[in-house]
């Protein structure tokens, strides 16, 4: 990945969606600042990770296989506040290509800045350009501050219940 900046314009009836917040890929270099967005992402969700360089190894591995997209956020006078990764996928109901808005958070530092709403929306241009069907996420039943943009971006709430089977893998899974 090449760490291409995109300058997100937003929507200017929206007093969050700042013109001045910057989106870009995150590649090798970058590692460093998405492995600290990413702990406090994991923070935010309480999951608990014994090895403190896992989620930077995480991170590092998907960018450098290229498994995920990882887009960062820059908001003025505040540097990178945000991070969003997206898996690519399958849709075997709509027989399309899909993507997994797996992870999306925004520092505390960052928060009002529309850091969330231009990642969400570069996240959304970005699938559109490849010809993706849908775009999928979950999130916390309590975090309604995240289903409210979500909500406001065009996202649905499914009549699907999500189900998941724990293995006793090393990790949790949590979503954006």
């Amino acid at each position: 990945m090449t760490g291409q900046a995109v300058q997100q314009q937003g929507n200017q009836s929206t007093p969050q969606a700042d013109p001045g917040v910057v989106v870009r890929v995150a590649g090798a270099a970058d590692v460093e600042a998405a492995a600290a967005l990413f702990r406090g992402y994991l923070d935010f969700y309480e999951v608990e990770v014994g090895d403190p360089d896992a989620p930077r190894a995480f991170l590092a591995e998907r960018i450098a296989k290229d498994e995920s997209l990882v887009l960062l956020a820059d908001a003025p006078g505040s540097g990178t506040v945000g991070f969003a990764q997206v898996y690519r996928a399958f849709s075997s109901l709509s027989l399309t290509t899909a993507w997994i808005l797996n992870d999306l958070y925004v520092a505390p530092s960052g928060r009002r800045t529309g850091a969330g709403r231009a990642l969400l929306r570069e996240v959304l241009r970005r699938a559109r350009e490849a010809g993706v069907s849908c775009v999928q996420l979950e999130t916390a039943y309590d975090n309604t501050v995240a289903q409210g943009l979500y909500e406001a971006e065009g996202f649905v709430r499914e009549q699907f219940h999500v189900y998941v089977h724990d293995l006793g893998g090393a990790g949790t899974s949590a979503g954006a």
